[in-house]
């Protein structure tokens, strides 16, 4: 209003002035005196246009600011009353108002952005052209890279991977698998083609699935053995205790028959003792793989690493001796702690360090060696490595498997079921071998 005010007024003085110097004119006046007028109207005009001309000139110099989302220049006010004054507190006004929104606009572009880079699942985004725009941190730690910027760097990772992000299309998955440090992984890739503002870019996500395909797996194990054992046992206990019986009746009758049905006899007792014996092992067989299938529920305790290394020391002292075996431990920090089942865990670690003691038989140099650590997830990490023979590559993919075995001796159960016991402790076992080096299992649980 004021600058309304002050401009109306200018142009009202202008008008007078151009009044009087027509009036100064027409009536003759002297030359002095209308020339005095025409210097004082052209004064005006002038004044005119650099008052307007300012008032524009700041005008376009704020909705430059704008246009480049620069909002901290501020207006100086003197509260003098002038339109000036006036015009300054509203372009100020004006500006904290932008600069408000830019920076919650920008609060709210780090909190997704934060939330997407800590999402479990891998994202990442790229546009036409391949270049990455996003890429978060579970993405980077699944494709075991420290960056990407074109999705075509993918190719030397794992081409059928590249292959079908590049052709999935909106909706449309596929299952991969990838070498990984911890192992083989299977990813399910899925991917979204979206539009923004006339530009096309594919959203992708990797999700590690291996884990659930173990525990379906497992389930599908547990449940044939349950079926397997419950028939096994249903037949074979009659049968066992239906033996034992006829021997002991056929025992009591060679005290009271004759010599020449003595013969006859004997050969009926060793028939049955046969079938008593190898009735009773193949329950006891059964037996054992039962144990597959009835997990007891772990009763968590917090357990020190560094004495739980002392005691399997302890404990497999004599096998170490025996086969001259140099065991080193190291728990990294000293008092390092898991909350886990005493006796499960220490029962999966004997019978890995058995298992290794095994491998180490015919080596010339026999080293195990016992680390407790926290990685950089922060994850308890346990390794058992030895210096062994080594497993086969063909194999190592199946040691998990029931009833798989590398040993002349061996039922195929120990592994499966330390497996499934981590598993119960929501934790991992994996493992690394190099043929004429050794092994190492690492179990992993979350902090």
């Amino acid at each position: 209003m004021d600058y309304k005010v002050g401009l109306l007024g200018r142009i009202v003085l202008l008008a007078l002035s151009i009044f009087f110097l027509s009036l100064f004119i027409t009536k003759g006046s002297s030359v002095f005196g209308i020339s005095l007028f025409i210097i004082v109207v052209v004064a005006q005009i002038i004044f005119l246009i650099k008052y307007a001309e300012s008032s524009f000139q700041k005008v376009r110099l704020f909705l430059n600011n704008i246009k480049q989302d620069n909002y901290t220049n501020v207006y100086p006010v003197k509260f003098d009353g002038t339109e000036t004054d006036d015009l300054h507190i509203e372009f100020n006004a004006i500006l904290a108002k932008l600069k408000e929104d830019q920076a919650e606009k920008e609060a709210n572009y780090q909190y997704f952005r934060s939330v997407f880079q800590h999402l479990s699942i891998g994202l990442m985004t790229f546009d036409e052209s391949g270049n990455v725009q996003i890429i978060n941190t579970a993405a980077k730690r699944l494709l075991n890279i420290q960056q990407l910027n074109h999705i075509g760097e993918i190719g030397s990772i794992n081409k059928e991977l590249s292959q079908a992000i590049n052709q999935l299309r909106t909706g449309g998955s596929e299952l991969i698998k990838i070498a990984h440090p911890d192992g083989i992984i299977q990813l399910s890739v899925y991917a979204i083609e979206l539009v923004m503002r006339g530009h096309k870019f594919k959203l992708v996500s990797l999700q590690n699935i291996q884990s659930e395909l173990e525990e379906k797996e497992m389930e599908a194990w547990q449940g044939l053995i349950k079926v397997l054992t419950h028939e096994i046992m249903n037949s074979m206990s009659p049968i066992s205790s239906l033996a034992s019986t006829i021997k002991s009746d056929i025992a009591a009758k060679l005290d009271v028959e004759q010599t020449a049905d003595l013969l006859e006899l004997e050969e009926y007792q060793m028939a049955l003792n046969t079938i008593e014996k190898r009735s009773e092992g193949l329950i006891n067989f059964v037996s054992d793989f039962r144990n597959l299938a009835h997990i007891p529920v772990p009763k968590f305790q917090t357990i020190q690493l560094s004495s739980l290394f002392d005691q399997l020391t302890t404990l497999l002292q004599h096998s170490f001796d025996e086969y001259q075996i140099q065991v080193i431990k190291r728990v990294e920090p000293s008092e390092l702690i898991l909350f886990a089942d005493p006796m499960l865990i220490e029962q999966v670690l004997i019978n890995l360090i058995q298992n290794a003691i095994q491998a180490m038989e015919e080596s010339v140099t026999r080293v195990l060696t016992l680390d407790a650590f926290i990685d950089e997830n922060g994850k308890i990490i346990i390794e058992i490595s030895d210096s062994g023979k080594g497993i086969e590559e063909d194999a190592l993919s199946k040691i998990f498997i029931p009833f798989f075995t590398t040993k002349k001796k061996g039922s195929g159960i120990g592994l499966s079921l330390s497996k499934q016991i981590i598993r119960r402790h929501k934790g991992n076992i994996q493992v690394k071998s190099d043929l004429g080096t050794g092994s190492t299992f690492k179990l992993i649980f979350n902090g």
